[in-house]
C-alpha cells in the first residue's frame, strides 16, 4: 500500500458532522450545545461510543475533559488531535466540532487500512472551551496547563446559578486528576478559520503559526447629570459626548501604528440612560489584537494617556486594565511538518495569524503544538450561518492525517 493513497472517507466525515450537528441542532441549521447541557452529554456519549468501536480505550479527568487512545505499537508520548464539541448559544455545526471529528476519521482511516500506530493516538475533548455557559473561555485547557485555577472554575455560575462543579457532578464526567494529558509527542488542533482571510484568497489551508497577543481595557467617562432641555451647550459635563470624541480619538491614534493590528470596541453602558438627561457616565471596552509585543505596549500607552486628554472637557477618564495574553508561538517544527503535508497534497495554502484563541494556545505551553485552519464562508462564524464546504474539512483532515504519517514514520 502507498502511502499517499491513505485518505479520509469524504462521506463518512460529512456524516460524522451532520451527526454530531443533530446534538443541540437548530431551526436554522445551527447548533445550540453548552458545556455539560443536556445536548453536550448526549455528544459526549456518542463520542465515547463510537471511539470504543473503533478499539479505542477511553479516560476522563477531574475537569470532564475525554481522552480517547489508539494504542500503539510503543509506549511513547502519544499523537493528540483535539478540539471540543461544545458551542455557543445559537452557534454553528463546524467550530470546534470539526476538531474532534477529524481525530475520529483519522482513526477509522487506521483500523479500515489495518494500519497498526508506532506509538499511541490520542483525541481530545475539552470541556467548555466556548465559556458560553461558564466563563471564562478554554476553560479545562486552561486548569491543564496551571493558567486557570481549579478552585476558582469549579465556583465558576450559569445564568441559572448552576455552579461548574455543580453541572460537572451531574454530567457522569467528572473524572480523576491523574488522568490528566501530561505529555505528548505533539498536538494538533483543526479548526475552522472563524474569519474571511482564506476565502477571500481562495486558499483551501491556514497554517497558524501563533495566536495573537491581546491587551482589554474598561473605559470610564464621568460627566453630571442635567435636564436636556435646559442645560446650555457650553455649560454642560456630557459623559457621552466626550466618550465619542475618545473613541474617535482612540482611532485616529490606534488606527495608524500597523497594518495588521485589529481592535474593538465591543460593549458601551450609557447611564441613566434616558432621552431627557444629560448622560453622567460611559463606560465602554477597548481591545486590540496584534503579534509583536511592542505594538501592544504603544497602544496601551495611548489607552492610558486618554486621562490627561480629557481633563479640560470637564469630565473624568478612568482606564483599568481587565486582562491581557502575550502572543503564542506555536512549535515551528510541528508548523514545518504541517506545511509539508499540505504540499504533498497539493493543497493552496498560506502561513497565517489567529485572532481568535484556541486550546491550542494553552497546551503549547507544555506540548509541541499547532494548528491548520480551513476557511469559514463569508468569515461567518458563532453564528447559525457558519459553513465550511465538506470539501475543504476533508482536506483539512487529510493534512492532519499526512501529518501524524509522517511523525510515525519517525519511529
Amino acid at each position: 500500500m502507498q502511502r499517499q493513497k491513505v485518505k479520509i472517507n469524504g462521506e463518512s466525515l460529512k456524516n460524522s458532522l451532520e451527526t454530531f450537528a443533530n446534538f443541540g441542532r437548530t431551526d436554522k441549521d445551527g447548533v445550540s450545545r453548552l458545556s455539560l447541557s443536556a445536548e453536550d452529554i448526549s455528544a459526549r456519549n456518542y463520542f465515547c461510543e463510537y471511539c470504543k468501536d473503533l478499539g479505542m480505550t477511553i479516560k476522563v479527568d477531574d475537569m470532564g475533559t475525554i481522552y480517547a487512545t489508539l494504542e500503539g505499537e510503543q509506549d511513547k508520548p502519544p499523537i493528540v488531535i483535539g478540539s471540543h464539541l461544545d458551542s455557543v448559544k445559537k452557534g454553528g455545526r463546524f467550530d470546534g466540532s470539526l476538531g474532534v471529528i477529524a481525530g475520529l476519521e483519522i482513526i477509522k482511516t487506521f483500523v479500515e487500512y489495518n494500519i497498526k500506530p508506532a506509538i499511541p493516538i490520542m483525541i481530545v475533548n475539552f470541556t467548555n472551551e466556548e465559556g458560553a455557559r461558564f466563563e471564562p473561555s478554554m476553560m479545562a485547557s486552561g486548569v491543564l496547563s496551571g493558567r486557570f485555577s481549579k478552585t476558582a472554575m469549579l465556583q465558576k455560575k450559569d445564568v441559572n446559578g448552576v455552579t461548574f462543579s455543580e453541572a460537572l457532578d451531574d454530567s457522569g464526567y467528572k473524572g480523576v486528576i491523574e488522568n490528566r494529558l501530561k505529555e505528548a509527542t505533539a498536538f494538533l488542533e483543526l479548526h475552522i478559520e472563524q474569519g474571511p482571510i482564506l476565502e477571500s484568497e481562495s486558499l483551501s489551508i491556514g497554517i497558524v503559526e501563533c495566536v495573537l497577543g491581546m491587551v482589554c481595557y474598561e473605559i470610564e467617562v464621568i460627566g453630571e447629570s442635567d435636564h436636556a432641555g435646559t442645560t446650555p451647550m457650553n455649560m454642560r459635563k456630557d459623559a457621552l459626548f466626550t466618550a465619542t470624541d475618545l473613541i474617535t480619538e482612540i482611532r485616529e491614534k490606534v488606527g495608524i501604528l500597523d497594518d495588521d493590528l485589529v481592535f474593538t470596541i465591543g460593549r458601551v453602558n450609557v447611564f441613566p440612560n434616558i432621552h431627557t438627561v444629560i448622560p453622567n457616565k460611559v463606560i465602554f471596552s477597548f481591545e486590540a489584537r496584534h503579534k509583536e509585543p511592542n505594538v501592544i505596549q504603544q497602544v496601551e500607552e495611548i489607552i492610558q494617556g486618554l486621562s490627561a486628554s480629557t481633563i479640560t472637557k470637564g469630565c473624568l477618564v478612568n482606564t483599568s486594565k481587565l486582562w491581557d495574553r502575550k502572543t503564542v508561538l506555536f512549535d515551528q517544527n510541528v508548523c514545518n511538518t504541517l506545511e509539508e503535508s499540505t504540499k504533498i497534497l497539493g493543497y493552496p495554502f498560506k502561513r497565517m495569524v489567529s485572532g481568535a484563541g484556541h486550546d491550542a494556545q494553552f497546551i503549547a505551553n507544555f506540548i509541541p503544538s499547532a494548528m491548520i485552519f480551513v476557511p469559514s464562508m463569508n468569515g461567518k462564524s458563532h453564528c447559525e450561518e457558519e459553513f465550511t464546504t465538506y470539501e475543504d474539512c476533508k482536506k483539512g483532515v487529510n493534512v492532519l492525517l499526512e501529518t501524524v504519517l509522517t511523525i510515525l514514520s519517525k519511529y
